[in-house]
């Protein structure tokens, strides 16, 4: 058989619905090749509008000795799953490729394994059993929760991970188990627990122009299927205090805007509307130029989170004219004495001022995101949540705009890697008190407000800034609710008051200290005494 993108499937094989609506699927005959599974521990309408998923599954593909397919793990769908292209149980493949981007879905790691009859834990193991692997963003700040799990964690971005893993697994994947265990621990980025060094170096691109990273598939069955995503930019230069981008991705890097446009063009092949990806996509220094060759090829544009000092009045006025539905900025917080907390230093007046040039135009919705706990935070700076959504609110009014008020609250999460990670969470009575002081005042406002659990926050918490000890517990979750959680951290005697209510002395080694992620801990700490110091 051919590999053939999105044609011909595997004789016998029945899809479900979402492969059956799919393009650009990839199938390939596995005589010769290294299968491998590319595993995405939540629903399919979440993980194919993870751009990671698409960028590690051309990779995989790209290369002639592997055969990659996806495997996803459905709600409700207690059955032993099966992957996408070939319908095959994970047992088949030699190796089974985690990609996690959310803490929370540890736990699904955990039912995927135990659906599939793969041993858990990685002791458990032998050259009988798939080699288990995984990597993404919380994975690269803080593995040890996972760490039992998993034969080897990859600690940083996968395009410069995968091609030197790759030939050691074609040499040693049918072999000894502790060899090849031994050969992937010698390689950058690789953490093998079984033969931990003393530190880990996380990798990254050093140029984004050399890895095609935009959409592979395109489904309706996902949030993002009208668009052709296309990363622009990867990292974050602001310095957030509280942010895993910083830890995760840095430096920041922009892909050249020559390359952005032959993206584009192609993209528009499939989808109308192009898709603009990164953390701090206006932070592109030829984001203008970007918005007008999007406008001259006759493209509706999307962005993602867009930085509010960046939102002149020619940007907008380019993503008005590629008909961009939604905008969405993160203020995180009214408080001006809070945002340098943070080290997010714009004013309320620059918050208005560029609310007021988002009224001018014809947006369908204005996305705002705002955390609530984060340190020094009182219930004064939650009312001073309140009145700048309201301000907000009466300058879209007072502009006849028609855009709709979106309000994303969470509760700030303590995270490896960052200045904060040494901080506790604020209690979660505290939480709710304020989540209710602010659902009574802007609710009966018209402004739209999605809050995140604070008990679901503070298992988060724990498993950011936890250790090998909180693996017991996340594999005795039975059942993924708060009630089978709190029966898990009994059973196991873990104590969640010194993960997540106790700050942690700087003088002394986090768990975490073996991962260098090139941010010595003497900048972290000298970031956060200045944040307290506001």
């Amino acid at each position: 058989m051919k590999d053939t993108p999105g044609k011909r499937r595997p004789a016998g094989y029945r899809p479900g619905i979402q492969s059956h609506r799919e393009e650009g699927t990839i199938f390939k005959d596995w005589g010769g090749r290294l299968p491998v599974a590319l595993i995405y521990p939540n629903s399919y309408f979440l993980g194919m509008s993870n751009l990671g998923i698409h960028a590690i599954y051309r990779i995989l593909n790209n290369h002639p000795m592997v055969v990659c397919e996806r495997i996803f793990l459905e709600p409700g769908v207690k059955a032993p799953p099966v992957s996408l292209e070939s319908g095959r149980p994970l047992s088949d493949f030699a190796v089974l490729a985690f990609s996690v981007s959310y803490e929370l879905d540890y736990f699904n790691v955990v039912r995927i394994l135990e659906n599939s009859g793969i041993p858990l834990y990685a002791a458990d193991r032998d050259e009988k059993h798939p080699l288990v692997i995984a990597g993404g963003p919380c994975i690269t700040a803080n593995p040890l929760p996972m760490s039992p799990f998993f034969d080897c964690l990859c600690i940083g971005e996968a395009e410069p991970i995968l091609p030197a893993m790759l030939p050691v697994l074609f040499e040693g994947i049918g072999g000894w188990r502790q060899g090849l265990l031994k050969s992937l621990a010698a390689l950058p980025g690789i953490y093998v627990p079984g033969h931990p060094p003393k530190t880990v170096a996380r990798q990254w691109a050093a140029s984004l122009d050399d890895f095609a990273t935009t959409s592979v598939l395109f489904t309706p069955d996902t949030e993002l299927g009208d668009m052709y995503l296309i990363e622009v930019e990867r990292g974050c230069q602001r310095g957030c205090r509280f942010c895993l981008v910083g830890a995760a991705f840095s430096p920041m890097r922009f892909r050249s805007l020559d390359m952005l446009v032959v993206q584009a063009k192609e993209g528009l092949h499939y989808r109308k509307r192009i898709g603009l990806v990164g953390p701090a996509v206006t932070d592109h220094p030829r984001i203008k130029d970007l918005l007008d060759a999007l406008n001259r090829m006759g493209a509706e544009i999307a962005a993602s989170s867009l930085r509010i000092s960046a939102l002149s009045g020619d940007i907008i006025d380019g993503l008005a004219r590629g008909k961009t539905r939604t905008i969405t900025i993160a203020p995180e917080t009214g408080s001006a004495r809070l945002r340098r907390v943070i080290n997010k230093t714009i004013s309320d007046d620059e918050i208005l001022e560029v609310a007021d040039r988002i009224a001018a135009h014809r947006f369908h919705q204005l996305k705002l995101y705002f955390i609530i706990g984060l340190p020094t935070e009182t219930d004064d700076d939650t009312e001073d949540i309140i009145k700048l959504i309201l301000k907000i609110k009466n300058t879209l009014e007072e502009r006849k705009s028609g855009a709709r008020i979106v309000v994303n609250i969470a509760p700030f999460v303590p995270k490896a890697g960052t200045p904060f990670q040494w901080l506790p969470m604020a209690p979660r009575e505290t939480l709710r008190r304020r989540f209710s002081l602010l659902r009574e005042a802007v609710s009966r406002k018209g402004v739209r407000l999605n809050e995140e659990s604070p008990a679901w926050s503070e298992v988060q918490g724990v498993l950011a800034r936890g250790d090998t000890k909180v693996a017991r517990a996340i594999a005795d979750v039975k059942d993924i609710t708060l009630a089978g959680w709190r029966r898990a951290v009994e059973k196991n005697h873990l104590d969640i008051d010194y993960y997540v209510n106790q700050r942690w002395d700087t003088a002394r080694p986090l768990p975490w200290s073996f991962i260098d992620s090139r941010t010595g801990v003497e900048r972290l700490c000298a970031e956060l005494e200045r944040a307290l110091r506001q």
